[in-house]
């Protein structure tokens, strides 16, 4: 077994303003390398229909490796392998794993690019949402697929800071879009000041701008509001955003201020000239009594295509489709039914994590 040294990554202050220009947060529509999956098993919270998601995370593998290399950490790898194409467009590793839940969007690394065409690969604390659930094993992820060679990028320590990889959104030109109703809530980062936290994201991922979104929390969310579930980011400066003219929906408020905030940053300097896309809110969904977070903005940008959360209500479906194909021409819009995947809070975004293609492996 190959050891690695975790070494936390500090800028002086005279240096600093430098050393975030030498590396940056790439944007999502940006070349990969490959997309992870941490899949699910019989002793994580999907269990009682783990039929249903493991169809959709198949669903998934195979919409990925049309156009990308896959990784998976798996509990029983074995098992995992005879679920899938002897023979995929693009190969899958498979590594075994332990881990609490599947969400890889949270607890995998968030990578930085260098003009060298160098990674660093920033392993955050994940701390289930504020406490909400266990994961200490999420927490210690990463290192067990660092140490099987998985990526050649230089691993850095940044376990001292709680940071979800849904929380921040980048357009790949130093901008870090985030909610202050995530990164603010108790049990993450306090007692540190918005101030104080916006700095540590400046210094951590070398942005040159944070951009603060003040609205947008769905019903049902256990992650405080995570950015990917409310606004993302499109090339050419747009940004696509959840929204409601439905009156009766208790979302409406909230979204309309969402709208009114995006509005006045599209036309101020810091929005440096935005295209705002609006994308619909699926209409109400239940498991029981519990309206579930549905939303189209949850989607995943790979080399060549998007893959978009769609809920069986073909007018919306359609709808967030043509709209997230107008923010990404060129590439194929596929289409995944996560009503299974949105009955534990999260969507298609949520369960992956895509690695730029400067992570050779």
């Amino acid at each position: 077994m190959r050891y690695y040294k975790k070494t936390s990554y500090f800028c002086s202050m005279n240096t600093q303003s430098s050393a975030r220009t030498l590396f940056r947060l790439p944007a999502e529509w940006e070349p990969q390398s490959a997309v992870q999956l941490t899949w699910p098993h019989a002793r994580t919270d999907w269990a009682p229909y783990l039929d249903d998601i493991t169809r959709t995370y198949l669903e998934i593998a195979e919409a990925v490796t049309r156009f990308e290399p896959l990784v998976i950490a798996a509990d029983d790898p074995e098992a995992v392998r005879r679920l899938l194409p002897a023979q995929p467009l693009h190969p899958i590793t498979i590594l075994p794993a332990r881990y609490n839940d599947t969400w890889a969007r949270d607890h995998a690394f968030i990578t930085l690019v260098g003009r060298q065409h160098e990674a660093r690969l920033l392993d955050f604390c994940f701390n289930g949402w504020g406490g909400k659930f266990k994961a200490d094993l999420d927490n210690s992820l990463n290192g067990q697929l660092y140490a099987q060679h998985v990526f050649s990028g230089q691993y850095e320590d940044h376990l001292d800071f709680v940071l979800e990889g849904g929380s921040i959104e980048s357009d790949g030109e130093g901008t870090i879009y985030t909610t202050s109703q995530c990164l603010l809530a108790s049990h993450r980062n306090q007692p540190l000041t918005r101030e104080q936290i916006e700095e540590e994201l400046k210094r951590r991922l070398h942005a040159q701008r944070i951009v603060w979104i003040d609205h947008g929390n769905l019903i049902g969310d256990d992650t405080d509001g995570h950015i990917d579930t409310i606004v993302r980011c499109a090339p050419s400066r747009t940004l696509l955003y959840i929204y409601t003219n439905d009156a009766a929906d208790p979302h409406y408020d909230d979204l309309q201020a969402l709208h009114r905030q995006l509005t006045e940053l599209a036309g101020s300097a810091d929005g440096r000239r935005l295209q705002l896309l609006p994308l619909p809110l699926p209409r109400p969904i239940y498991d029981g009594e519990e309206r579930l977070p549905a939303t189209y903005a949850n989607f995943l940008v790979i080399n060549g295509a998007v893959i978009v959360p769609t809920y069986a209500q073909p007018d919306l479906d359609h709808e967030a489709c043509a709209t997230i194909a107008r923010a990404f021409p060129g590439r194929e819009i596929i289409p995944v039914d996560s009503r299974t995947i949105i009955r534990q809070h999260g969507s298609i975004h949520c369960i992956t994590m895509q690695y730029p293609e400067e992570v050779k492996r």
